[in-house]
C-alpha cells in the first residue's frame, strides 16, 4: 500500500504524519500517478498552519513529476507510461501515489527532469504570472523582488533579467546576496537595512516600477514607499502574515499607485491556459534561459523537516520531496 503525509487538524509541523492510504483506481476524468519528485512552496506551509482551510483528513502539497499508471474513463490524450507534471489544486502531492484531474496535468518533455520539474513547475508559473500579466515587464524597468534567493525568487530574478529588467534583489543574509546576483539581480538589499527604502530608490533611480512582494504584512508599506509615481504594488504571499486592511487614500499619496494581489490559478483556468504557460516555461528551461537551482533535497516522509527549515529561513532555491 502506498504512503503519504496527512493532517487531521491545523498546527505545526507536529502534524504531519507518515500513513499507508487507500488510493484506489482513476475515475472518469482523473488519472492515477506515480510521484517521482514533489516541490515544497511556502504555500503548503499555510494550508498546515491553517491559513488556507482543508477537510480533515487532507493531504499537503501542490506541486509534483511523476508517472501515470492509469487512466479514467473518458481521458484522451493521456496514456499509462506518460511523464506529467502538475501545480494546481487539489492538494495531496505528499504522496508516492495519488488520483488526479487529468485536464489539471502537463506534458514533461524529455528534456526536463522529475526533479527539475517538481522543483519549479509551480515557482515557474508564478514567476510567469508576475512578469507577464501582473505588471509585464518592459526593458529598462527597475523592479523589486523579494526573497529573490529562494525558490519563486531565483526564477523570477533571471527570467526578469532576461526581458531587461534592472532587478533589485531583496535577501536575508549576506550569504545570500551572491545567490540573488549570480540569479540575475543587478543589486542587492539586505531586507533589515535601516535605510532600505532610500537605498532602493537611489538603486532604481527615484523609485521601481513595480515590486514583487512575497512577504506580505511586515514590507507591504515598505514596498509601496519604493514605487516611483503609478507604480505597480504585486503582493502574492503572506510569509510574514496577511496584509491588514488599509485606505485606498495610501496608493493616491504615493502618486497614484496600482496594486493587485493575483494567484496562478486566475491565469491558468483552462486545460489550454495551463498547458500553454507550461511549455513556456519548459522552453526556457530546455533552452538554458532559465537554471533551476535545487538547494535541497528531502526524503517525502521527512517534508516537516522540510517545513521547519523553510520557516527558519535556511533553505536556498527550491526543495524538492523524494518518495
Amino acid at each position: 500500500m502506498p504512503y503519504a503525509i496527512q493532517v487531521d487538524r491545523a498546527g505545526g509541523p507536529e502534524v504531519m504524519e507518515w500513513r499507508a492510504v487507500e488510493v484506489g483506481a482513476p475515475g472518469p476524468g482523473q488519472v492515477l500517478l506515480r510521484n517521482q519528485a514533489l516541490g515544497f512552496n511556502f504555500i503548503d506551509i499555510y494550508f498546515r498552519a491553517g491559513v488556507y482551510p482543508l477537510e480533515y483528513p487532507s493531504g499537503l502539497g501542490s506541486e509534483g513529476a511523476g508517472d501515470v499508471l492509469a487512466v479514467g474513463e473518458g481521458v484522451k490524450g493521456i496514456r499509462a507510461g506518460d511523464r506529467v507534471a502538475y501545480c494546481t489544486p487539489p492538494v495531496g502531492a505528499y504522496a508516492e501515489e495519488r488520483i488526479y484531474p487529468a485536464d489539471r496535468i502537463v506534458p514533461l518533455p524529455a528534456e526536463v527532469s522529475y526533479e527539475q520539474a517538481a522543483s519549479m513547475i509551480l515557482k515557474g508559473l508564478t514567476s510567469w504570472y508576475l512578469l507577464h500579466h501582473s505588471y509585464a515587464v518592459q526593458p529598462g524597468d527597475p523592479v523589486l523582488l523579494y526573497a529573490a534567493a529562494g525558490g519563486v525568487g531565483q526564477i523570477a530574478a533571471q527570467w526578469a533579467a532576461a526581458l531587461g529588467a534592472h532587478v533589485i534583489g531583496v535577501v536575508g543574509s549576506s550569504a545570500k546576496a551572491d545567490i540573488a546576483r549570480k540569479a540575475g539581480c543587478a543589486d542587492v538589499v539586505l531586507g533589515d537595512d535601516p535605510d532600505f527604502v532610500t537605498r532602493v530608490r537611489e538603486l532604481s533611480g527615484g523609485g521601481v516600477a513595480a515590486a514583487y512582494d512575497s512577504l506580505g504584512r511586515d514590507s507591504f508599506y515598505q514596498s509601496l514607499d519604493c514605487l516611483r509615481p503609478r507604480g505597480t504594488m504585486v503582493t502574492f504571499g503572506n510569509a510574514t502574515g496577511v496584509v491588514e486592511p488599509f485606505a485606498p487614500m495610501e496608493l493616491a499619496r504615493r502618486g497614484s499607485l496600482k496594486l493587485t494581489r493575483p494567484v496562478l490559478f486566475d491565469f491558468v483556468t483552462t486545460e489550454e491556459d495551463l498547458r500553454a504557460a507550461a511549455a513556456t516555461l519548459f522552453e526556457q528551461v530546455a533552452s538554458g534561459a532559465l537554471s533551476i537551482t535545487i538547494g535541497q533535497r528531502y526524503p517525502l516522509r521527512e517534508a516537516a523537516r522540510a517545513h521547519e527549515d523553510a520557516a527558519a529561513r535556511r533553505t536556498t532555491g527550491s526543495t524538492v520531496l523524494l518518495p
